[in-house]
């Protein structure tokens, strides 16, 4: 979304992943081969690239960027905040195909989570009003989701304007879809946000609303992304902004299996025998080397932008989980078209 300050399925998407994984972005400034480089514990950047920033492709601006997710052969599928879904090379990351996407009456979308799935359809979601619907490869509009009520912004719904589905992924299996929203619904507490699923009883059948949940962000952020893991959980981006300070972005780990389904919750403050869903800090990235990098605007680390959108691409020979990362510049002069890449080593789940 435009900051203010304050896959196939995913089985299907990894699984072609496991064999072909996207090109380690080279560094722009320094032209240094890719190395491996500690955040965390559990998180390393190899590289980051700025090749795409300030770009045009086939006429189409090259920014904006706020999905990322892994297409069919491996190539990634790239989607800006302004209706554009780029295609990228697996290996070298630039542009290779570019299709604009409309609502039902041929308006542009604000368009910020994406999913592909296992036919080759992409999954859209758009914060405007907000809603999920379904494109051809080709960018035909071939039909939509419903969305709760309560989700949709007023004074429809509890939704404030440009804090709705931000966030779009398929869990393992392909039988379940994910949204997350970025902010709080009118009469939730501050900072819990929801995370609203659709389920479909065959393979490629019609998604039907099913359970929510919900996900307490850390103060004054906001979710920005949620990608599922190859064991079901969920890679959760929160990123907020500060006037002359910058950036915060931290990814964290998210465990809905002991949380209560509150699609019948009319609010959540935190109250007794409502169980929001389980977090682990993975890394907060101020802590990630530089690596050279320059930040146009003051950022707590240079290397830190806007970053909106993560895909997982694959895995390394240790095991790891490759992650692409974007940041969406928001056609802004002070801000970067950013690819980040990185790898985590998620913690084991706990069972019980």
């Amino acid at each position: 979304m435009r900051m203010r300050s304050v896959l196939a399925t995913v089985t299907a998407g990894l699984a072609a992943a496991t064999c072909v994984t996207a090109a380690a972005p080279a560094d722009a400034h320094s032209g240094k081969a890719p190395g491996v480089h500690a955040c965390s514990p559990a998180v390393s950047i190899t590289s980051y690239s700025d090749a795409l920033d300030k770009t045009t492709y086939d006429g189409t601006f090259v920014g904006n960027l706020s999905a990322l997710a892994v297409d069919r052969g491996g190539r990634i599928a790239a989607l800006s905040d302004r209706s554009s879904l780029f295609t990228l090379d697996r290996e070298t990351l630039k542009p290779t195909g570019v299709v604009n996407l409309v609502d039902e009456k041929g308006a542009a979308l604000d368009s910020e989570g994406l999913a592909v799935d296992g036919d080759g359809t992409r999954l859209v979601t758009s914060e405007t009003e907000p809603s999920v619907r379904r494109y051809e490869r080709d960018g035909t509009l071939v039909g939509s989701l419903p969305v709760p009520d309560a989700l949709k912004v007023a004074p429809a719904g509890r939704a404030t304007s440009n804090l709705t589905f931000e966030g779009l992924t398929l869990l393992p299996g392909g039988h379940t879809l994910l949204a997350a929203m970025e902010g709080s619904l009118s009469g939730d507490t501050a900072g819990i946000v929801r995370f609203q699923t659709w389920d479909r009883a065959t393979r490629q059948g019609d998604f039907r609303l099913s359970a929510q949940y919900g996900y307490r962000t850390d103060t004054g952020l906001g979710v920005s992304e949620a990608q599922a893991t190859p064991d079901g959980r969920l890679l959760v981006l929160e990123r907020g902004f500060t006037a002359g300070v910058g950036n915060t972005v931290r990814l964290y780990l998210a465990d809905l299996r002991h949380a209560t389904d509150t699609r019948r919750v009319d609010t959540l403050t935190g109250q007794e025998g409502v169980r929001l869903a389980r977090k682990t800090l993975l890394a907060d990235l101020v802590n990630c080397p530089s690596l050279g990098a320059r930040a146009k605007q003051p950022q707590p680390n240079p290397l830190l932008d806007n970053i909106e959108g993560l895909t997982i691409t694959g895995r390394t020979p240790d095991g790891r989980l490759r992650l692409l990362l974007v940041s969406d510049d928001n056609q802004n002069a002070v801000q970067t078209t950013r690819l980040y890449s990185l790898s985590a080593r998620l913690p084991h789940t706990v069972n019980g």
